[in-house]
């Protein structure tokens, strides 16, 4: 979308806002961010919508029998199960419904929440920092109208999600899923998302860039989930209380049914939302309520090459997950100790870890949950890769092209971060993973095991950004699709091991092909063979590049 289709779009100008009316094209707005996001919402709110009943679902086949059930609830009856999961009095009722909300809600609130940050970055900090705003806001758009808008389609967002949830799930006709916890369950998303939403209303309004606005609102739910995690591992889980997500999860859906909790989070959400709008008036258009350093008169020799200047920026995400992942892991691998009891009897969930091999299901688990560990450092490579593609649209890549700077060079300098920055963040997972492994086993050989079993997926992650790169290389305009392979690989890689999906499915996703170490034993061969088929994606990529045109808006 152009600046200047924006504009056609947009109220025509009629002098200033008519009686000082702040929230002025308010409507216009609205419709005009649910036009951009066609694709990108519903691609959303199906994708949590079939994920839950697609879980839920095969619940039928995982627990078919009440001892299943039980054998289910016993299992992740210790404090490192709860922490992964949520509050014990879930424990207290084996229903299909008490199972699905002890096991997704907490995962899936912290999905909703990250889809409402983006949604709010997205649709104010954004249009500000390519100065779309500030075109808008001199006609008759009032100053709080960006930011309503964008308040505005979370609400509608989450509560169609919200609504689909109810009925998807009670239409399910499963025992346990009721129509009243349905309609609780699927407000509780609903609530959590509003709760981030607000929270990003306020982190834009600190710094003027939207990675920092967005990085900042995903850390606070980061820290509202190991709230979350912590409170319930403990003995009266007073920490959860602290949490928001602890908030939504002690409403305990198909238990108790209880809705006052999702009152803390409407108290919440209106405060921050009530803030973000204040502190909007303590700040110029495009700034941030903190000031900017200043930078060193000279810039150090390593800023002046690709890889050095592409690592500037992509600094903080790179940081952050690399802490995110250092501590999933060591969550992770709190578990192992008690895995071969959490896992006792549920036969799916064996069927599932022999399928892997291994000498024992400490190693047999540890390969399961190392996809997921890759899946999100799968994240973080799009999100590398993809950077040269917002470089462009918002017209900073133009100027240090018409530089000496080859195409080329400025291109390799992100993905060099990119598949570079992947591989560390592959290490400190592993090494997180490996640390807590061996302290909840006593076993001091999983730490190697470990380390190199994340080291591992390396090529599959490098695969990844060759994707990303062809697609940006030759076709722009649809580079968003590369996040189709992380969650590709996450549906497949991990959630088909356990609902038994045909192996040829697994074979499309290049992390179906990296051994299942430690449980597995080493194979060289697919790994060169990701290697060089990432080596020609990237070429194939950056040959696209160098022959088309900038786009710029």
């Amino acid at each position: 979308m152009t600046t200047a289709t924006a504009t056609a779009k947009a109220p025509a100008p009629a002098g200033p806002v008519a009686g000082g009316n702040a929230l002025a094209g308010t409507r216009t707005l609205v419709r005009f961010a649910l036009r951009r996001d066609r694709i990108r919402l519903p691609v959303w709110v199906l994708a949590l919508f079939l994920g839950t009943l697609m879980t839920a679902n095969s619940f039928r086949t995982l627990y078919s029998d009440p001892q299943d059930r039980a054998n289910a609830v016993r299992s992740v009856d210790s404090p490192a199960g709860l922490a992964m999961s949520g509050p014990r009095h879930y424990l207290d009722d084996d229903g299909f419904g008490s199972i699905l909300s002890h096991q997704m809600l907490g995962f899936t609130t912290v999905l909703v929440g990250l889809m409402s940050v983006l949604i709010i970055t997205r649709h104010t900090r954004a249009e500000e920092e390519t100065g779309r705003a500030e075109l808008l806001r001199s006609t008759v758009v009032g100053r709080h109208a960006h930011l309503a808008a964008a308040l505005s389609v979370a609400v509608l967002t989450n509560l169609a999600l919200a609504l689909l949830l109810a009925f998807g799930l009670a239409g399910l006709g499963m025992e346990g899923i009721g129509t009243a916890g349905s309609l609780l369950y699927g407000f509780d998303h609903a609530a959590a998302g509003l709760v981030f939403a607000s929270v990003a209303a306020v982190t834009v309004q600190f710094t003027a860039h939207t990675r920092g606005a967005s990085g900042t609102a995903l850390a606070v739910i980061g820290v509202a989930y190991v709230l979350r995690a912590v409170g319930d591992s403990g003995e009266n889980g007073t920490l959860s209380w602290l949490s928001p997500i602890g908030w939504v999860q002690r409403s305990y859906p198909y238990v108790d049914n209880r809705w006052w909790p999702l009152l803390l989070c409407l108290v919440f959400a209106v405060m921050c939302a009530a803030a973000g709008f204040v502190l909007s008036t303590r700040r110029d258009v495009g700034a941030g309520l903190r000031p900017e350093k200043l930078g060193s008169p000279t810039a150090s020799s390593v800023l002046t090459t690709p890889v050095g200047f592409a690592l500037r920026l992509h600094r903080g995400t790179l940081i952050g997950f690399g802490a995110g992942l250092f501590l999933m892991g060591a969550m992770y691998g709190s578990i192992l100790g008690d895995a071969e009891d959490m896992l006792k009897g549920i036969d799916e969930i064996q069927e599932a870890l022999d399928r892997i091999g291994g000498a024992g299901v400490v190693e047999s688990l540890a390969s399961m949950v190392m996809v997921v560990l890759t899946v999100v450092a799968a994240v973080y490579v799009v999100m590398a890769a993809l950077r040269p593609r917002s470089e462009e649209t918002a017209g900073r890549a133009e100027p240090l092209l018409a530089t000496g700077l080859s195409r080329a060079r400025w291109v390799g300098g992100h993905l060099a971060v990119a598949m570079g920055g992947g591989t560390v963040v592959l290490l400190l997972a592993g090494l997180g993973f490996g640390i807590a492994g061996t302290a909840s086993t006593g076993d001091g050989s999983l730490l190697p095991k470990l380390v190199g079993a994340a080291l591992a997926y390396a090529p599959a992650l490098w695969v990844t950004v060759g994707v990303a790169v062809v697609l940006f290389g030759w076709f722009p305009r649809a580079s968003q699709a590369a996040w189709i392979v992380p969650v590709y690989a996450f549906v497949v890689g991990y959630l088909g091991q356990i609902l038994q999906f045909p192996a040829w499915m697994n074979n499309l996703s290049p992390f179906g092909h990296v051994p299942r170490l430690p449980a597995a034993d080493m194979n060289w061969t697919p790994l060169l063979l990701l290697s060089l088929v990432a080596a020609g994606l990237v070429w194939l990529g950056l040959a696209g590049f160098r022959r088309r045109d900038l786009e710029t808006k």
